[in-house]
């Protein structure tokens, strides 16, 4: 985006790590895109330093941008990560990734927050209680009262059946192994459950395993398209009661 003589306009750098795939784009302040989105797989084993040099290089193409957005798959509070679920290492507890990601991309400010409730961010309408469940590499949930983004709960590693927890039922290596007519039947008793639990009154469905969900959905149920996490970092700005 561009103004008057060709001036160009900085945006803001939205990141969404992945468990799977690294996506980056850079975004105006209503969520639009203003640049291609850069992907590359996730790096595997993948302690910090190794996550943060991999961004480094996957935003380097992109353009101008004066502020930055991370989504983060795990719990992060205080815009440091508390968790890291799908990079088995303990080196992420604590780790200050909006710090770090400021001080090497020239001390832009930057904010950290869950990658669901970055999504989520974009899609909820902001009326009653809403839930947005991310299917991916694992399952990631946020929680939305009125459109202010409630407390985080981390029901990806909550128990749903015998000893499995949300990402050993729904994730993305359960799909693979039982095929995706039993995982669907496993998608909607986890949709039941969250139902029982809280009884939202409406349900986002995004992730990149969104796509598999078969048959007709109810109208309290929307699937939302797995980019909205990137699109979603123009809101984490606007929104005072985002927690990282």
């Amino acid at each position: 985006m561009r103004l008057g003589r060709g001036k160009a306009v900085p945006g803001i750098l939205s990141i969404d790590i992945g468990g799977t795939h690294l996506k980056a784009a850079v975004v105006d302040a209503h969520g639009e895109l203003l640049s291609d989105k850069e992907r590359v797989p996730t790096p595997y084993p993948c302690p910090p330093r190794v996550m943060v040099k991999t961004l480094i290089d996957l935003v380097a193409p992109l353009p101008l941008y004066d502020r930055i957005s991370i989504g983060f798959p795990g719990v992060v509070r205080d815009n440091r990560v508390l968790t890291a679920p799908h990079y088995g290492t303990p080196a992420w507890t604590g780790y200050p990734l909006a710090a770090e990601l400021s001080r090497r991309l020239g001390r832009r400010p930057a904010k950290l927050i869950n990658d669901a409730e970055m999504q989520g961010l974009y899609v909820i309408k902001g009326r009653g209680l809403e839930l947005v469940l991310t299917l991916g590499t694992g399952a990631g949930t946020a929680l939305f009262l009125h459109g202010d983004l409630t407390p985080h709960l981390e029901l990806a590693h909550h128990p749903i059946h015998k000893k499995k927890t949300y990402n050993d039922y729904v994730g993305d290596k359960a799909l693979k192994k039982i095929g995706n007519k039993r995982w669907n039947g496993r998608v909607r008793k986890t949709i039941d459950i969250l139902h029982a639990l809280l009884f939202y009154d409406h349900l986002f469905i995004g992730g990149g395993n969104a796509v598999h969900i078969e048959g007709d959905v109810p109208d309290t149920i929307t699937l939302v398209s797995n980019d909205a996490g990137i699109e979603g970092g123009a809101a984490l700005w606007h929104d005072s009661k985002a927690r990282g």
